[in-house]
């Protein structure tokens, strides 16, 4: 039957916005949204993604399949932008669109894979491999699988299983390997049967000082916190001061920064036992929380 006639004879839904609705997916795209500060062109490409499945759902539904899409994928950045946040919830849209039996995430690193003796890798990667199958599997700063300076390394066996796995079982696991971007380069480079593989590269750019600023207080809110008027000016001279130190991690350091503000916090109230204790006083992170911080006195110095 032709591919014309198959579509005539077929009841097309009243328009795709409303079966994207109907799946759900719709929702999860906006929790994307809400959760997740910047990061556009992320967004942007989840959402390719989430289309080329409605889409191939649609079309199989009427005799035109072009077979199972390949998956696997590569997120590149620095530390804090996002990385896993997006992993879960590409888990969650990959189940919703019915590509992934669970939608769960198992998140490893290579000591998670790879053993220390003959024979201890194969198992320890194929029970990590046996967890994820029906949802997604992260492996962060994935490029230390391969050790070629070091001629006993048994990462290389952990590579060939993973290569096994991610071509002959693409319909019911998806992996997405994360790390900095030129490393994950040169672990291509590498290793070509993982690179021909990864059929959806997408990279995270850092945040800026005012992005960075709404994760803050997107952070203090669901802990029940708040800036006060002019903490709120302190904390984007800290942002600037401590953008320009060494190991500064994104999202990842400005709630360590938020940890130790309410530290300090703590320590301000409980040093003065006279002073009136209500919602307010409890809720509120003040300037001189801020202030006390080594970034404002050694800027070149790790918090």
């Amino acid at each position: 039957m032709s591919a014309v006639s198959t579509l005539e004879q077929s009841q097309l839904p009243d328009t795709l916005s409303k079966l994207l609705s109907s799946s759900g997916t719709v929702e999860l795209l906006a929790q994307l949204d809400r959760e997740l500060i910047g990061l556009a062109p992320v967004k942007s490409r989840i959402r390719d993604v989430a289309a080329l499945l409605l889409v191939d759902k649609l079309r199989a539904a009427r005799g035109l399949s072009a077979g199972t899409p390949s998956l696997h994928m590569c997120f590149t950045g620095n530390p804090g932008t996002g990385k896993t946040t997006v992993a879960m919830r590409m888990a969650a849209i990959l189940h919703q669109l019915g590509y992934v039996r669970k939608g769960h995430l198992v998140a490893v690193t290579r000591d998670d894979l790879v053993g220390q003796y003959i024979g201890h890798t194969a198992p320890r990667t194929k029970e990590v491999i046996k967890k994820a199958m029906g949802g997604v599997l992260f492996i962060d700063e994935a490029y230390y699988l391969y050790r070629p300076e070091n001629e006993r390394d048994y990462g290389q066996e952990a590579i060939e299983i993973l290569l096994q796995v991610m071509e002959n079982n693409r319909d019911d696991l998806v992996v997405i390997l994360a790390g900095y971007a030129d490393r994950m380069e040169q672990f291509f480079e590498s290793n070509s049967g993982m690179s021909s593989r990864i059929a959806h590269h997408i990279d995270f750019p850092d945040y800026n000082v005012a992005e960075l600023q709404q994760i803050a207080n997107l952070m203090l809110d669901s802990m029940q916190y708040r800036f006060d008027e002019a903490s709120r000016g302190v904390f984007a001279d800290y942002l600037a001061l401590r953008m320009a130190q060494p190991h500064f991690a994104n999202a990842r350091s400005v709630r360590n920064a938020l940890d130790r503000a309410r530290l300090r916090h703590a320590s301000r109230l409980l040093g003065n036992p006279d002073a009136v204790v209500d919602d307010i006083s409890l809720s509120t992170i003040t300037a001189a929380d801020l202030l006390a911080s080594r970034v404002f006195n050694q800027s070149q110095s790790k918090e």
